[in-house]
């Protein structure tokens, strides 16, 4: 089945990455290769995307200093994205934001102001009044990226639907209970500290029981298990082979919708470490870390059918797709597809 792929960019070059693509990028995806693909909508560095659950509106972060700004679309069925408008993403630099499944909100995050903003959203999809907003506080362990707070992913606990804030500047996991009106509160007494490990990403799993936190500064994955109201840090075991050497930023992890397997994607050795993932025993076992083929490989996503796995290249222009074996816990490569500058990967 061919499906819609909406694909998140660096328009400009930063300290971080040469940026060279138009804005938000659309293609179509066949199972094996990405079509040519089309500019969506024009947006200053859109690093991240979001779409609503009924998939009639896209969300997108403006990465930009000294503010960033949040942009909203209506998608209609043709997959045409019209500007429904923007606000301010609360501080420079925002990273990501998150659609509620169930409630017309929005969750945005900024890397550089280490923020956190809920917004309103009207039934057209466009951005109402911003209900909540929280400037996090302190540094953690290393000086040299943990300098001060850094939101870097938000997501909804399925369970709790509470909001929970990875933050890599700080080392915490931190979850807030969100009112039905979009206010936030923190949960101190559930915060989970890495600290020099740098928090990246969490993938919940869909047993509800246990969420996978891959750590940015020292190439580690964790395993968390809930223990009533909160999670525990039960396992930590490295996402790089034995043989692997230099330095390495993992960048994204998913979870096949069985639990069996564990993806996460690693920026230096530029692999994807494959894991399983013993949910009665709350453990990951790396099985194999295979080689993408291309450099810097960010987002990380299991296309919609279950078969197929997509990694965005962000520094060698490409998007590389694998056959997956959720079973056998394979990945096998089947192409490649230039897309300028790509970091985040949204189905549609």
């Amino acid at each position: 089945m061919t499906r819609e792929l909406l694909i998140g960019t660096y328009t400009e070059r930063l300290p971080h990455v040469d940026g060279h693509a138009d804005g938000v990028l659309s293609a179509r995806f066949d199972g094996t290769r990405l079509s040519e693909p089309v500019v969506a909508a024009r947006v200053q560095n859109p690093s991240w995307l979001a779409v609503s659950p009924d998939g009639t509106a896209v969300y997108a972060v403006s990465e930009t200093e000294p503010d960033g700004r949040i942009v909203a679309f209506a998608r209609s069925s043709d997959g045409t994205l019209t500007e429904l408008g923007s606000a301010s993403s609360g501080g420079p630099s925002p990273a990501h934001l998150v659609v509620h499944p169930s409630r017309p909100l929005l969750v945005a995050g900024t890397y550089g102001g280490g923020t956190v903003s809920v917004f309103a959203l009207r039934e057209d999809g466009s951005l109402a009044e911003r209900t909540a907003f929280v400037q996090h506080e302190g540094s953690g362990p290393e000086p040299s990226r943990q300098d001060g707070p850094h939101v870097h992913q938000l997501s909804i606990d399925p369970v709790t639907g509470d909001v929970v804030v990875v933050d890599l500047g700080l080392g915490e996991v931190r979850w807030y209970a969100l009112t039905d009106d979009g206010r936030l509160t923190l949960r101190p007494d559930v915060t989970v500290v890495l600290g020099s490990a740098g928090p990246r990403h969490l993938a919940f799993d869909a047993d509800g029981r246990h969420a996978v936190l891959v750590n940015e500064l020292d190439s580690s994955v964790d395993v968390l298990r809930r223990d009533g109201d909160r999670f525990v840090r039960v396992q930590s075991t490295s996402t790089r082979g034995d043989a692997a050497s230099g330095d390495n930023l993992p960048a994204a992890v998913c979870i096949s919708a069985s639990g069996r397997t564990v993806l996460v994607s690693n920026r230096g050795d530029d692999t994807i470490a494959v894991f399983a993932f013993d949910r009665d025993a709350s453990r990951l076992s790396l099985v194999d870390v295979v080689e993408v083929g291309g450099r810097a490989p960010r987002d990380l996503v299991i296309a919609p059918d279950g078969d197929r796995v997509l990694a965005a290249c962000q520094d060698s222009d490409e998007v590389a797709v694998f056959a997956f074996d959720d079973a056998s816990r394979t990945l096998r490569p089947l192409g490649r597809t230039s897309i300028p500058t790509p970091v985040r990967l949204a189905f549609v």
